[in-house]
């Protein structure tokens, strides 16, 4: 969406504020031991106090309030009481909600405990590549070179790019144009960022596979080539300078 009054600037606040802190909490309550579903309802809890319809499940009918993947799970994970969360785990929790008729998304990865399995350099990568990303966004940047910049960035640290999942627009719905803010560079993409739109910008940033398949519950993306991918993810308002983050209260970048 545009942002073109100063209603739907707090309408975007309000549920940009509802998903960043239902993300953060969830963050802070992941202990061993604990099952995705535990952490999931802890999650779903959170975003009904604050009034929030969980994304994924008003829009797909996806079994969990929220998405937790773990390990060599890209996305879309599916918050089973049979996921059990241990010491070293590679966690990515994906939340996106409906607040008043506005929709916002974020998301992050971090590793659980002790470092124990080495992938704290993948998320730490992910992160200041978001940063990076985000900071060189304003009115009139290509999206294409948006995407150079993850990919180029990715490679300087040794890593790749998922490069069939993208960022996206939201505000009015979870998904809305642009609907095509990759990883990657893309040529033909002439699509610039306009002043005041609402986009969701992500980064997946992997070891080994450069494309994610769906695997046989319908719902998990995995590799396909293995390995492990770290997502961040934040809502902003495009402007003439810096980007507003509407998610800032996620803390992912702490």
């Amino acid at each position: 969406m545009s942002i073109t009054t100063e209603a739907e600037l707090n309408g975007m606040k309000r549920v940009s504020e509802a998903v960043a802190v239902t993300l953060r909490e969830m963050r802070n309550y992941t202990k061993p031991g604990m099952t995705a579903r535990e952490i999931d309802e802890f999650g779903g809890e959170i975003l009904n106090a604050l009034g929030a319809k969980s994304a994924p499940r008003l829009t797909y009918g996806f079994p969990g309030w929220t998405c937790i993947s773990v390990n060599n799970e890209i996305a879309h994970g599916i918050p089973s009481d049979k996921k059990v969360i241990q010491t070293g785990d590679l966690v990515n929790i994906d939340v996106s909600a409906e607040l008043d008729g506005y929709w916002s998304d974020n998301g992050g990865s971090f590793v659980l405990g002790e470092d124990i399995h080495q992938h704290q350099r993948l998320v730490d990568a992910s992160k200041a590549i978001l940063y990076k990303a985000i900071h060189y966004i304003k009115s009139g940047t290509r999206v294409a070179d948006v995407g150079k910049l993850i990919e180029t960035e990715a490679r300087k640290s040794g890593y790749t790019v998922i490069r069939n999942l993208a960022g996206h627009g939201v505000g009015r719905s979870l998904h809305e144009a642009p609907d095509d803010i990759l990883n990657c560079y893309v040529r033909f993409n002439k699509t610039r960022f306009k002043k005041n739109a609402v986009v969701a910008i992500e980064t997946f940033i992997s070891t080994n596979s450069s494309f994610a398949n769906q695997s046989n519950d319908g719902w998990t993306l995995v590799g396909n080539k293995g390995g492990f991918v770290a997502q961040h993810e934040h809502t902003i308002m495009v402007t003439e300078r810096e980007p507003i983050i509407l998610t800032a209260a996620n803390e992912i970048w702490n």
